[in-house]
């Protein structure tokens, strides 16, 4: 099978490719070489920007694939473009869309791939909604072979979960409070990249997941308390200082974490895999968040340069900790 991945070096896409590749499909990488991942060994490098057309036409030549995703899709304007250049190239698309896209917050639980998508607090939501949209109706029309695929929160030992980087960590080892939105116990699911691989690469070439949509995520689900205690314990620190703060406050002080909580992480989302177990008999997400935050402690502790504190988000801490003492003294 021959597939092509636009983009392919983040976070998922790179562990999606090193799987493809130890299935023995012969993967075609196309980016603008810019990343600080190197490209799968085993992968055929394109250079080219998928944002200019002559880069893309000039870098794919008279290739044609078995099938391709497109990681770094964001807007109906992407995909458009997409559809325009690979209509007759490829014999299935995947676009990747967002389990952010799930009506928010959700009327029931667990999440399906049935799930209304409507999402108005978040625009990046929205334009992964109306993308969709988009291939559906090209898929109804003309048949183009869309396949949509819906990550939830994906990590690798790269990225922490929490707001902040580092600096939430730092404060936990230096016996700061830390700030935990709501009351901390929604629930929230977070999936390990390569266990997200197995799901997706399952999909590839997959004649039964053309014009169907999925989405791939961990069974488990924690409290938003049990996520920063496992990292606090990854980190060495027992009993970190949780402060719990509503969700409106944080965005009254800072409106991109708050847009990040009450179009996304504000509300508690348990997915029901079924779907995806169903084409992908195999899948199963083997790696719970209790590893997966020793992993992301053990990458931070192993170069100062990984551990990069933001005082200026110290600051803001500062300020909405002693806004919500103001308004709810002890």
């Amino acid at each position: 099978m021959k597939v092509l991945f636009i983009g392919g070096t983040g976070i998922i896409g790179s562990a999606c490719a090193e799987l493809a590749l130890h299935h023995g499909i012969e993967l075609y990488l196309l980016n603008r070489g810019q990343s600080i991942r190197q490209p799968a060994v085993g992968a055929k490098v394109l250079h080219g920007d998928i944002r200019q057309r002559d880069s893309v036409q000039t870098a794919l030549g008279d290739l044609n694939f078995d099938a391709v995703v497109d990681w770094i899709a964001f807007t109906p304007g992407h995909v458009q473009s997409d559809v325009e250049l690979l209509r007759g190239r490829t014999g299935q698309y995947i676009f990747i869309s967002s389990a952010s896209a799930y009506q928010t917050p959700p009327h029931f639980l667990p999440v399906t791939e049935s799930t209304p998508l409507h999402n108005p607090f978040w625009q990046y939501s929205r334009d992964k909604a109306a993308s969709e949209a988009l291939l559906s109706e090209v898929y109804r029309r003309e048949g183009f072979p869309a396949t949509v695929v819906r990550p939830s929160h994906t990590y690798d030992k790269t990225l922490n979960p929490i707001h902040g980087g580092y600096t939430m960590i730092d404060r936990m080892r230096k016996g700061q409070p830390v700030i935990v939105h709501g009351d901390g116990t929604s629930l929230w699911t977070m999936t390990h990249h390569k266990d997200f691989a197995k799901g997706f690469v399952g999909l590839l070439g997959h004649n039964r997941a053309i014009g169907d949509t999925f989405h791939i995520t961990s069974d488990e689900a924690l409290t938003w308390d049990q996520i920063y205690r496992l990292l606090g314990r990854a980190a060495g620190v027992e009993n970190p200082k949780l402060v719990h703060v509503p969700s409106e406050l944080i965005a009254a002080y800072d409106k991109d974490w708050g847009d990040g909580l009450l179009g996304d992480k504000a509300h508690s989302m348990i997915f029901d895999n079924t779907k995806i177990k169903r084409l992908v008999p195999d899948y199963v997400a083997a790696i719970p968040f209790a590893q997966g935050a020793k992993e992301i402690m053990a990458w931070f502790d192993s170069d100062p340069a990984n551990r990069a504190v933001d005082e200026q988000l110290n600051q803001t801490i500062d300020r909405i900790l002693a806004a919500y003492e103001a308004a709810w003294p002890k």
